[in-house]
């Protein structure tokens, strides 16, 4: 038995390693085939997943697509929760697709909308299979919605994105591809780049943005100010056109804006604006309608334009753009202030220009003007700035102006124009001057270099002026302001109260009233106060010369060449005349021929005798002085008479003009206070004295005398002889001599007185 015992052991130790071992194995098959038994899930928690994916198809191409590192699906039915999110919403064709990266995200498959309180990145038109070809939209933000059926994305934060031509922030923003539309809510604050490297970017500060890619338009509301270098634009609702990432056109309303180059500012508005640019983002073209509004500001002065539609073009190179020109079209004015030239006294005139449409072209560098015209009818107006200044406007049928340095005028040309000036009053003068007006079909004007004061002003075809009294007439008319001198030239024709003149050339001088006249002059003479100032009567005076001169406001008066002055039949003919009507004289000089109507006077000539034929007093001399205070004309240089039968030759001749005589019925109105009229007629010859070597004759009847002084009384017709031994002659009673001879043509007498101490000596021969 005690061997017995130790075996039993052994059997019993391999009995239980033999169960142990058959036990595990039967666990290890149970356990092998029993079912899997899940985890247990949070409460709340429907399932959860690693790398989950879900997918939208529009046919076999992909619509949707939504991965997540992990999700969760809690007991809301079609609630999940995403971590880990990258959600792409492809286009149509399925070659490239909106992606939406986010840390975390909620989403409700029953509303199709996502939501990420977290920070999202949106990038934009990601190509599929193949890397971008450029910088892509990204749009950075928090709590953002998506909506995985229509791919709209919005948020209320502040969002950040960055584009291919710029970058941009704001506060709450959206996003719909399938309108194509990315609205920024507020607080909008826009760069824009352009796609040009190195271009200057556009800054656009706003409320609110919305761009639609499909449109090519950015709306931004309801104001916006735009700044792009020196270019800064202000206006409502302004549109913005986009064209290959470039920004092609700024439209706003109510809009102002500035360009504030160095060496020139320009302000511009209007109620709707219209702003170009080029690729590189330069302004090509400004077009303003409604209240345009235009100022050009530079160193030679400021420049502005009022219109109702204003058009600048601008040249755009090397990065900045250069105004070229400018069109003003509807109820256009143009105003321009230049600033005063270096060493000048005082600023030129204020220059105004009015005109439907007005266009004006700029220099090469866009600081200053070169030409300016006008469409149709015009109004050029040079408003003075001091009191020495005239005030100048013109009005043309269109106009043409040059500028030269310093903005300053240097020609303008327009046609079918008036003019009117009105002339400051001279220091001690009562009052200013008669405006003076001028019309012709062509005007042509000249100003002092970089001054732009009036140098002169040619006016052609069919020439009018006038100023006061004073009218003139010409084919051609030149003013020359520093001398203040009109030059009529053609057909040219002046008169004022004092008379008229014509000639081929008139040059008057507006300071003083002086003219002269030259070629084929004409000219009449009416009196001034009653005093002629000639040998004629205080009817006016013709007269016709080669040359004509006038001063001290017409009253002396100065022909030469063949000059010949007449009144009815009384003429005077000389080399040169003149005509003092301020001190009463009237002289002649140079081959003098003077013919005056001889009337008898009043107690004379018979009441009921018929008016016979005219007769005719002629004096021929070298040189004539008259006055009219005595109404005596001299003559001088050898002298010849011839009245009726009568001829008298002399060194000297006094002729004595009758007497004005009045005229019998006076207005009843001037009777009482007005002095008598004198008588048309009253300029014939009354009585002569010569003296030296004096010879008188008759044809006709046959006698002759020699003196050295003669008096010749017209009315008796009587001639007395004395001095020098006075002879006479006659062919039928004999020749006579003595110291006083007398001679009576109408009874054939002849009376001889001798001294008291000498007998007369005579000779009569009989028959």
């Amino acid at each position: 038995m005690r061997r017995g015992g130790p075996l039993i052991l052994v059997v019993m130790v391999g009995l239980l390693a033999f169960l142990g071992s058959s036990w595990f194995k039967r666990r290890a098959i149970q356990r092998k085939a029993a079912p899997h038994v899940p985890r247990v899930l949070p409460p709340g928690t429907e399932s959860t997943a690693s790398e989950w994916k879900y997918m939208q198809w529009n046919g076999a191409k992909p619509k949707a697509e939504i991965r997540a590192k992990d999700y969760r699906e809690v007991a809301a039915p079609g609630k999940l929760e995403l971590q880990g999110v990258d959600f792409k919403l492809y286009n149509k064709e399925a070659t490239e697709y909106n992606e939406i990266v986010g840390a975390k995200a909620d989403f409700d498959t029953a509303t199709n909308i996502m939501y990420s309180e977290g920070e999202v990145s949106i990038t934009l038109k990601v190509p599929v299979g193949k890397p971008p070809g450029g910088q892509l939209m990204t749009i950075k933000s928090s709590g953002v919605y998506f909506n995985t059926k229509t791919g709209k994305a919005w948020t209320d934060r502040a969002t950040a994105f960055k584009y291919p031509a710029g970058e941009g922030t704001a506060v709450g923003a959206s996003y719909d591809p399938q309108s194509g539309e990315l609205a920024l809510n507020s607080h909008a604050d826009l760069l824009w780049r352009g796609k040009n490297p190195g271009a200057i970017p556009m800054h656009i500060e706003t409320e609110k943005v919305v761009y639609n890619e499909k449109q090519s338009k950015v709306w931004l509301t309801p104001s916006a100010k735009m700044t792009r270098d020196t270019l800064t634009m202000n206006g409502v609702n302004p549109v913005l056109t986009i064209d290959k990432e470039h920004i092609r056109t700024v439209e706003a309303q109510n809009a102002t804006g500035m360009d504030n180059k160095p060496d020139r500012k320009l302000d511009f508005a209007a109620d709707h604006l219209v702003m170009d640019f080029d690729n590189t983002g330069e302004v090509s073209h400004i077009l303003g309608e409604r209240n345009g509004k235009l100022v050009s500001t530079t160193k030679s002065g400021v420049t502005t334009v009022h219109t109702d539609r204003i058009d600048l073009a601008f040249a755009t190179a090397d990065k900045t753009s250069t105004l070229q020109s400018a069109l003003a079209t509807g109820h256009s004015v143009i105003e321009s202030h230049p600033a005063a030239a270096p060493g000048a006294t005082s600023p030129p005139e204020v220059r105004v220009l009015k005109s439907d449409v007005i266009r004006a072209v700029m220099r090469p560098d866009g600081n200053e003007i070169d030409n300016v015209e006008t469409d149709g009818p015009g109004t050029l107006e040079f408003i003075p700035v001091t009191a020495t200044q005239p005030r100048r406007v013109l009005n043309g049928s269109r106009f043409w102006i040059k500028y030269g340095d310093s903005n300053q005028v240097q020609s303008f040309r327009t046609t079918d124009v008036s003019t009117r000036t009105d002339n400051p009053k001279q220091p001690g003068a009562k009052q200013a001057p008669a405006p003076t007006l001028t019309w012709s079909k062509e005007l042509n004007a000249t100003f002092q270099p970089g001054t732009s004061q009036l140098a002169r002003l040619e006016q052609t075809h069919n020439f009018r002026y006038e100023s006061g009294d004073r009218r003139a007439f010409a084919d051609k008319a030149i003013l020359e302001q520093q001398k203040n001198v009109i030059t009529l030239n053609g057909n040219a024709r002046v008169s004022d109260q004092t008379g008229a003149t014509a000639a081929k050339q008139i040059v008057i001088d507006q300071d003083s009233g002086d003219f002269k006249a030259d070629g084929d002059v004409n000219s009449t003479a009416t009196a001034k106060n009653n005093n002629t100032g000639s040998m004629l009567s205080d009817d006016p005076v013709h007269a016709r010369a080669q040359h004509m001169t006038t001063t001290n406001d017409n009253t002396f008066i100065r022909y030469t060449g063949n000059a010949v002055t007449w009144q009815g039949a009384d003429r005077i003919q000389a080399d040169v005349i003149e005509i003092d009507r301020e001190n009463g004289k009237f002289m002649a000089r140079g081959h003098v021929i003077s013919q005056l109507l001889d009337k008898k006077s009043e107690q004379s000539a018979p009441a009921d005798k018929a008016r016979s034929a005219p007769t005719f007093t002629l004096i021929r001399a070298p040189q004539l002085i008259y006055t009219d205070d005595n109404r005596v004309a001299f003559y001088t240089g050898g002298v010849e008479l011839e009245h009726q039968d009568v001829r008298l030759k002399s060194e000297e001749l006094r002729a004595f003009l009758r007497p004005a005589q009045p005229k019998k019925d006076p207005p009843a109105a001037n009777a009482a206070s007005d002095p008598p009229a004198k008588d048309a007629q009253s300029s014939s010859l009354d009585h002569a004295f010569a003296d030296g070597a004096v010879e008188v004759s008759s044809v006709k009847k046959k006698w002759a005398g020699r003196a050295e002084h003669a008096e010749y009384y017209v009315d008796e017709g009587k001639m007395v002889l004395t001095g020098g031994a006075p002879q006479f002659s006659d062919g039928q009673k004999g020749n006579a001599q003595g110291r006083q001879l007398t001679w009576y043509s109408g009874s054939n007498r002849l009376v001889v007185n001798g001294a008291e101490t000498e007998q007369a000596h005579s000779l009569v021969q009989h028959k």
